[in-house]
């Protein structure tokens, strides 16, 4: 005699396979849909709140890592946390994207903490976090986060499936198809997806996989066949077990919640390659480790990747682990409230700044999502700020620090065509700067500090 009174099944494939299996429970069997994946369906309008919650702003690209639990998924069973496919990527993740153009993800299965404990997921994520990585809560958030998603690289978890049915490109980190029922939609997923391929350039695989994404029909076909309806179905099942009548109101699904905001806040020393593009135009790329077609060591004057640049320097936030580098930085950042009293204000703490490193040319206080105040060594402190007219997708176009970075390199090229660096300052003062990010060009202003008051 079969165990459970009801089996719920999202797809009658589910019950085919049922069938084959165990005849006895064919009969418990109902069609009730997926209430996990309609409340993902509900909350697709939401899909830019989640992303401001995730810190992503706009023209960046949201890349989730995604990984169940065995030993055949992109975590694998390390002890040391260093020999599986999420590490190396991890790894790669740092050299391969710019900070500014990607924000990267991880949802883990909840076996995951629960088997290596929080304290060890966190420690062996501890530098990619400080590189940026957001750790997704895996109960709570790993919905949100997976609407918010441009790509995911999984494995053959229901997360990595949950990503394909809801039309988001999948790159396969892991495709173990022996542990798989051969029959099952998922075993068709994982022969169809587009697999990584570890020794090619992840970044062009990525690129490539979202210009070339065209979503494979089946898993979301076979997630649910009645979309929309768990919750009516789910109600009447569990009212009609009970022997007892149904509310009249409708059924309903909680709504996902809107995740606590995550800044994403980068505070490994930062690599920034620039170049002058033209009259007040600055490209800048900032990079968690060394960029793919430079070594730490070669002064960034690689162009084989079509940026051309050709000046580096290194931009650390104050609040780094490495606090060595901070007596090495050109530019000292962070980012707070304008009127937080434990630094005084944007005045003092880069004045403080500028005192305490020798080798800081130029610190920035981040005040909002659009602006810092900078102050270059020998000069009175200038708000930077994104012009109106910098983005039609609000005001969060880049970090702020960024722009420090172009002035730093503007005032620091070697490019001799743009003038005498007291010059430089001048004419950016009157005119402004470009300041490029991949594809994308910021507008910003630089004016006199207003006085306090």
């Amino acid at each position: 005699m079969p165990v459970a009174d009801a089996l719920v099944l999202s797809h009658p494939e589910q019950y085919e396979r049922l069938r084959i299996a165990c005849p006895e429970a064919a009969p418990t069997a109902v069609l009730a849909g997926d209430p996990c994946f309609d409340r993902m369906l509900a909350a697709r309008p939401y899909r830019e709140r989640f992303r401001r919650a995730l810190g992503v702003r706009p023209g960046q690209r949201l890349v989730l890592l995604n990984s169940t639990w065995n030993s055949d998924s992109l975590v694998g069973d390390s002890e040391e946390g260093g020999g599986d496919v999420i590490a190396a990527l991890l790894d790669r993740v740092a050299t391969e994207f710019p900070v500014d153009e990607y924000r990267f993800a991880a949802i883990l299965h909840p076996n995951v903490w629960q088997g290596h404990g929080p304290g060890q997921i966190r420690s062996w994520l501890d530098r990619a976090r400080r590189g940026g990585l957001a750790l997704i809560d895996p109960l709570k958030g790993w919905r949100q986060a997976l609407l918010a998603a441009d790509a995911v690289i999984g494995d053959h978890g229901s997360v990595t499936y949950y990503a394909a049915a809801l039309g988001t490109p999948v790159l396969l980190g892991a495709a173990p198809l022996d542990a798989l029922d051969p029959d099952a939609p998922i075993s068709a997923f994982m022969r169809e997806a587009p697999q990584l391929n570890p020794e090619a350039s992840l970044s062009a695989q990525i690129e490539r996989l979202i210009a070339r994404h065209r979503p494979l029909p089946g898993p979301a076909e076979f997630t649910t066949s009645v979309p929309g309806e768990s919750a009516e179905r789910l109600r009447r099942l569990f009212y009609s077990m009970m022997g007892a009548p149904e509310p009249a109101r409708p059924a309903s699904l909680k709504p996902l919640t809107l995740p606590d905001y995550e800044a994403g806040t980068v505070t490994v020393p930062l690599r920034v390659l620039s170049q002058v593009r033209g009259p007040g135009e600055i490209a800048v790329s900032r990079w968690a480790g060394p960029p793919p077609w430079t070594s730490a060591d070669s002064g960034g004057d690689g162009d084989d990747d079509g940026y051309g640049y050709g000046e580096m320097h290194v931009a650390v936030h104050e609040d780094t682990r490495d606090v060595d580098q901070l007596d090495l930085a050109d530019v000292i950042f962070r980012d707070g409230a304008p009127d937080d009293p434990r630094f005084g204000s944007p005045s003092i703490w880069t004045a403080e700044v500028l005192r305490r490193y020798q080798c800081c040319s130029l610190a920035a206080y981040v005040t909002g999502p659009s602006a810092c105040v900078v102050r270059m060594r020998g000069e009175e402190p200038l708000r930077v700020v994104a012009a109106p007219a910098t983005s039609t997708e609000g005001v969060r176009g880049v970090d702020p620090a960024v722009y420090a970075s172009a002035l730093y390199a503007w005032l620091a090229t070697s490019d001799h065509d743009v003038g005498a660096p007291d010059k430089r300052l001048a004419r950016a003062v009157a005119d402004g700067l470009s300041v490029r990010t991949g594809a994308r060009l910021h507008h910003v202003r630089i004016e006199p500090l207003a006085p306090p008051g």
